[in-house]
């Protein structure tokens, strides 16, 4: 017996297990080759800058050319839209079966280093995830794994990718679990589990184990407790900011001119930012680690704003500044033709607001709070209330800086700023969209059954069809061959006319001096409601509780009929649906 004859004998709970390490350690390849390219580009382009604040005017350059070169690389190889990863993976769990294009599996890898290593202002973590869950899904696929298998191994992925790329286990699980898998069993932790361990033991390997941030972190003091809170809520402030402000700049200038009219202007624009401001190229990543050790960072950026480094309030400014605009300088690179994510530039904007407070807090005299730790908390504090995770925000910023022992001001900030915004918006910034449209899975079991279930998968056509100008002779004649309720009345294109009950029929049926008289438009009529083929569940169940109907008609756009859809027919599937979904079995 082959290995591969013996691997089929196995049920999909032992191939589930044993392909979820496999998914964790292509995922943490991916992440370190990601991590790697990003800073191999980077430093071939800007290691070699000197102190000159001149240098700065090859920003206006690289940033424009990565983009460039992703977007050609996105319509002329690619051939497909990958952007927004971790949206585009909870899109593929709702609609698509969790199955996700081959392409996925390496596209995002390079065009998002490309982008990211050229100073594209963006983060690496949306487009690996999209990576990792397209590697789950697409291992499941060649496994032959049905549905709910399928989807646990493009969480492993997922989860795989977020622990590699930040060295988190933990944190990779948690991601998964509150942002992407919308309802899981206990027992189907276990291969996210597997995943992530193998994925950070891959990770560990190639890129060794210390923390991606260290930190100097100073002990927890209970009197910095009111800074905190105050911390909790700008960091909730902050994330309303980021999250409406960046969809908002999306749809604005996406919807303007040309693809290559939108680089050109992302472009220009983008150049502009960083050459004033530095800190905007990349991830940024390299100013939050000064920060989470405590150094003075105004030194080391050389910026034509020179003046205000020179004075404490002018850096206040400056960052005020470069926190405001890291929102548009993401968005133009994503804009523009750039691959990459919004976690990042979350980690960013968060660091920012850390340090921002902490830097006030101490020039005012208020009190002196330790910079480092501002920083650390203000980073879960902007995940919390950016993507609406607080568990993984926690556990994310403690993994990543070693910062275990800020476990209280973490949980206070960062659930200030979850409870905070989820005052004002309901949704994060990967699920407003989607929710939107209708095509969001939660963690609500009724609302993800009806979010899986498809109207085009309920419709029955066994009604037989009548003609609008028949007769009722002819009428009787389809009656007495049917065992239907209702008959659909059609004209001779096929479009909807009405219906006719078999009540109303049964007025008519003994009175055969009136067979040649009436015709089917005199006895037909309009249906309580019309559903039509791509409508969603909700909004169907919803046309059904309005009319107290038990069936109603589907029909095309053109209103052209296709069928009927009733509530029997929904509450099997919604059973089936929910005992699949409800599971404790993997």
């Amino acid at each position: 017996m082959t290995l591969h004859d013996y691997f089929n004998k196995w049920d999909d709970h032992r191939k589930t297990l044993v392909l979820s390490v496999l998914v964790g350690v292509l995922c943490g390849l991916a992440a370190v080759l990601l991590h790697q390219s990003i800073h191999a580009i980077q430093q071939g382009l800007t290691g070699w800058f000197g102190e000159s604040v001149w240098w700065n005017l090859l920003y206006l350059v690289y940033p424009g050319a990565g983009m460039l070169l992703s977007l050609l690389f996105v319509r002329f190889v690619v051939k497909d839209d990958i952007g927004h990863g971790v949206t585009k993976v909870l899109l593929a769990i709702s609609k698509s079966e969790s199955r996700i294009k081959k392409h996925n599996t390496w596209s995002s890898l390079i065009a998002s280093g490309v982008t990211i290593g050229f100073g594209g202002s963006v983060g690496a973590e949306a487009p690996i995830v999209y990576t990792g869950a397209a590697i789950g899904s697409n291992v499941a696929q060649m496994a032959g794994l049905p549905y709910r298998n399928m989807t646990i191994l493009l969480g492993c992925g997922a989860a795989g990718a977020v622990a590699g790329i930040f060295k988190a286990p933990l944190a990779g699980v948690l991601f998964t679990l509150e942002i992407l898998l919308f309802n899981i069993s206990m027992s189907s932790i276990l291969p996210l589990l597997l995943s992530t361990v193998s994925a950070t033991v891959v990770s560990y390997s190639f890129l060794g184990m210390d923390p991606l941030f260290e930190a100097f972190i100073a002990p927890f003091a209970m009197h910095n407790l009111p800074f905190y809170v105050l911390l909790g809520l700008l960091c909730a402030a902050a994330s309303l900011y980021f999250t409406r402000v960046t969809l908002y700049l999306e749809d604005r200038i996406k919807s303007k001119g040309t693809p290559y009219t939108r680089w050109a202007f992302s472009a220009l624009a983008l150049g502009l930012l960083l050459f004033l401001f530095p800190p905007l190229y990349g991830e940024g990543y390299g100013d939050v680690r000064e920060m989470l050790l405590g150094n003075d960072v105004s030194p080391s950026i050389h910026t034509p704003l020179f003046f205000l480094m020179q004075h404490p309030w002018g850096v206040v400014l400056f960052f005020l500044l470069v926190l405001l605009l890291k929102i548009f300088s993401m968005t133009l690179t994503n804009a523009g033709g750039g691959v990459g994510g919004t976690f990042g530039p979350t980690l960013f904007v968060g660091a920012l607001t850390g340090f921002l407070v902490a830097r006030i807090i101490n020039l005012t005299g208020l009190a002196q709070v330790p910079q480092a730790n501002f920083v650390l908390v203000g980073m879960a504090g902007l995940m919390a209330g950016v993507m609406q995770a607080p568990m993984t925000a926690i556990f994310l910023i403690a993994e990543v800086t070693g910062g275990y022992g800020l476990f209280i001001p973490l949980i206070l900030t960062a659930s200030i700023s979850f409870g905070a915004v989820r005052i004002f918006e309901k949704y994060s910034i990967y699920t407003k969209r989607i929710a939107q449209s209708g095509d969001l899975l939660t963690h609500d079991s009724d609302q993800a059954v009806l979010t899986l279930l498809k109207t085009s998968d309920l419709v029955r056509d066994k009604y037989p069809r009548v003609r609008l100008d028949w007769t009722l002779r002819e009428m009787v004649q389809v009656v007495s061959q049917s065992t239907a309720a209702v008959f659909p009345v059609v004209d001779e294109k096929g479009l909807f006319q009405g219906v006719i009950e078999m009540d109303t029929i049964r007025t008519y049926i003994l009175k055969v001096g009136q067979y040649d008289r009436l015709h089917v438009y005199n006895l037909m009529s309009d249906p309580p409601d019309r559903v039509y083929i791509d409508e969603k569940m909700d909004a169907v169940m919803a046309k059904f509780d309005k009319t107290d109907a038990w069936r109603l008609p589907v029909l095309t756009h053109d209103e052209v009929y296709v069928g009927f859809i009733s509530k029997s027919r929904i509450l099997s599937a919604y059973r089936e649906e929910l005992k699949e979904i409800t599971s404790q079995d993997i």
